[in-house]
């Protein structure tokens, strides 16, 4: 017998692999998507989605995605994976994502069938929109003034393009590197933890959309997880996950919060590092926030 079918499981329910029958539709995690979806419906240009490791950013751009009427949207997702990427590799790569075909070497002529190209999505009535997800790894001041090339190809009273940066909290970083890029910025959005009560919620529901009959941890054994993920998604997952498959190895049918602990030790999770690491992004955000502010003083004058 299986783990999953120790606990009645028609499948894994705390995988960390992107899966959109799992997506949780949190208050802020809706918020997110509203906001994002104006940007792009109202042709913004450029918006910011900003959050800690494993706290839904990729799970978010791919729900945002797949909620994009290819009828109405010419869109893609381009996920970054390091940090030495050339202006040129990234202009071939939106051009090829938004269907140029056989994108020119020449930098000026491939801007050419780019925009032409994007003029062709508008006279079909539909709006470009380009999603980057690992945004932070765009680390150099060409890049950054490239997406400002970018966002400048635009006809009388309307952007052809729009940009949705998500990205870890460094990305605000790469983002001043070219400061009338940063001045273009529609929209910030700062995604945090779960609270405790949504932590609950989300395993409930994760249990649920796996084919679970009843909730198959204690009360006690979701504060522990609580308290070790601080309400981190992945780390949401890595906890119940292992926390099952214990469970199921000592003929457990409920997950108790002893488990919990012992599962988080060997993961090399204490409470104390985690809400020092949250504090840190808190405060990392919190510096962000204060920047904004100056700066929207510094326009308004």
């Amino acid at each position: 017998m299986s783990y999953l079918e120790h606990f009645g499981l028609e499948r894994e329910a705390f995988s960390n692999a992107p899966d959109a029958r799992f997506y949780f539709d949190s208050v802020q995690h809706g918020q997110a998507l509203v906001r994002l979806k104006r940007v792009v419906d109202a042709n913004k240009g450029l918006a910011v989605l900003v959050g800690g490791i494993g706290s839904g950013k990729t799970t978010l751009a791919r729900r945002l995605l797949d909620g994009l009427d290819p009828q109405l949207y010419e869109s893609s997702l381009l996920v970054m994976v390091h940090s030495g990427v050339t202006s040129d590799w990234l202009l071939t790569r939106i051009a090829l994502q938004l269907g140029v075909r056989q994108p020119e070497t020449e930098r000026l002529a491939l801007i050419r069938q780019l925009y032409d190209r994007l003029l062709e999505i508008d006279d079909q009535g539909r709006r470009a929109v380009v999603l980057i997800d690992e945004a932070q790894m765009l680390q150099t001041r060409p890049l950054m003034e490239e997406f400002r090339g970018l966002l400048n190809l635009e006809i009388p009273g309307k952007k052809l393009l729009n940009l949705l940066f998500f990205g870890l909290p460094e990305l605000e970083d790469c983002l001043r590197l070219d400061e009338p890029l940063a001045q273009r910025v529609a929209l910030r959005y700062y995604l945090r933890p779960l609270s405790e009560e949504e932590t609950l919620a989300y395993i409930k529901h994760r249990l649920r959309v796996a084919g679970a009959a009843s909730m198959v941890f204690s009360a006690a054994a979701v504060a522990q997880i609580y308290r070790y993920s601080t309400g981190v998604p992945r780390l949401i997952n890595t906890l119940c996950d292992n926390s099952l498959f214990e469970a199921f190895l000592q003929h457990q049918t409920v997950v108790s919060p002893t488990l919990v602990e012992a599962v988080a030790g060997d993961l090399g999770l204490t409470p104390q590092l985690l809400a020092a690491g949250q504090q840190a992004v808190a405060q990392h955000l919190s510096k962000i926030e204060s920047l904004l502010a100056r700066l929207e003083q510094r326009r308004g004058s």
